[in-house]
């Protein structure tokens, strides 16, 4: 398989080289989760890192159920790329930071046409968690303006309308309390049993139930990302387009030769599409990103495009639990000393705790993660994109 594919177990596999450390207790739960009924094949990434019981960072390919607790809360999470006219070499960093004072107050009357109408083109129907449209959340959630640092393929950014010379922006949010609801309604009525997907009592209507909501969660997440966007852009008055934007919390139907069944559902929980087109894999805040290209069309790398579910990481992927990483840094930076990167970037975040949380120590070095996808021949890097400012919350509240 190469030497950035590992066979865990018959049905488990982990794209990462032996040299990329991953902690145990996230290939305790892969395995773990192998063994759930109607599982067929799981795929570690090479961001793998240990979640609430399900490992974070992989994908998880399944035939009869789904398990609405691989996708977890946070339905339709994932990343939108706009290219901005906002000129890279007109960047202040003190006066940039000073126009997001007010970015994250409610949306005003002026929005209300805009949201309607765009709720309306995405058939999402009104809930009691559009008052939270365009807003960012808590967590590993970011909007980031990039500059373009490396580039490896000039015929791919003329091809996606990418200009050096202009800032880009990276969102990454997802479905907020919205898919933190229709999570919790489903434990409450069946604790972390999957959904069988092909009965024809009950058990059948609560999966399509639960498809239908999860579908709508994804579409309010991917508008919401673009209303994240739309308002950093008109705070530095500045006029941008959506290059790409991709989920990497859901579940889908796919068909993988090879498994049995054929015919199944792939959940990602924290991974990257591999079949969606071009992608962006974000580092930490102090750390850079990288555009990649799945590799589909390598006829010679069928085995490991199947391995990897076809599937990439969606970040760097952590090192450090949350919670432990004021005790790790705290003797060694002041809050201040994280206002900035060792890139020359700025960071805004008014939340102590999570300030220290997201800091680039408590990541892997992204160039890593992108070398074992590099090296399992399931990407080429397209460009590699330098952090300019990254924005996490003004107020000490990012829930």
């Amino acid at each position: 398989m190469g030497k950035s594919v590992q066979k865990i177990t018959e049905n488990v596999s982990l794209i990462a080289s032996t040299d990329t450390w991953v902690e145990g207790l996230a290939i305790q739960q892969l395995i773990k989760t192998s063994e759930l009924d109607g599982m067929h094949r799981v795929a570690g990434m090479p961001d793998l890192h240990p979640g609430r019981g399900y490992p974070i960072g992989a994908a998880f390919f399944t035939t009869n159920k789904i398990y609405p607790a691989l996708v977890g809360n946070d339905i339709g999470c994932g990343m939108s790329f706009w290219q901005t006219s906002a000129k890279v070499s007109k960047v202040n960093l003190d006066k940039l930071a000073k126009k997001f004072e007010h970015v994250e107050q409610p949306l005003d009357k002026t929005w209300s046409a805009i949201i309607e109408q765009r709720k309306s083109e995405k058939c999402i129907s009104n809930n009691s968690y559009d008052h939270a449209l365009g807003t960012i959340g808590g967590g590993n959630h970011f909007a980031e303006f990039q500059a373009i640092d490396e580039v490896y393929d000039q015929a791919v950014l003329e091809e996606l309308g990418l200009n050096k010379k202009h800032l880009q922006l990276l969102v990454h949010s997802g479905s907020r309390g919205l898919g933190q609801s229709i999570l919790v309604e489903h434990i409450t009525m069946h604790n972390h049993d999957g959904l069988v997907t092909n009965a024809d009592n009950n058990s059948n209507y609560d999966f399509k139930d639960y498809l239908t909501k999860h579908d709508e969660a994804v579409r309010w997440a991917e508008l919401n990302r673009e209303l994240i966007a739309k308002r950093f852009l008109d705070a530095i008055r500045a006029n941008g387009s959506c290059v790409l934007d991709i989920n990497h919390n859901l579940v889908s139907p796919k068909n993988i030769n090879g498994c049995n069944g054929c015919n199944g559902w792939l959940h990602r929980k924290g991974a990257t599409p591999s079949d969606k087109g071009y992608a962006v894999i974000p580092g930490s805040r102090g750390d850079y990103s990288y555009l990649v290209k799945p590799l589909l069309d390598d006829q010679s790398n069928a085995e490991n495009l199947k391995t990897s579910l076809f599937s990439l990481a969606h970040g760097a992927g952590r090192k450090w639990k949350r919670g432990e990483c004021h005790g790790r840094l705290g003797h060694k930076y002041k809050r201040e000393d994280l206002y900035r990167t060792a890139l020359g970037s700025r960071v805004i975040c008014g939340n102590k705790e999570l300030l220290y949380d997201e800091a680039p120590q408590a990541y892997k070095k992204c160039e890593t993660v992108i070398s074992d996808m590099v090296d399992a021949r399931l990407i080429t890097v397209v460009a590699k994109l330098r952090p300019v400012l990254t924005f996490k919350t003004n107020g000490d509240c990012s829930s």
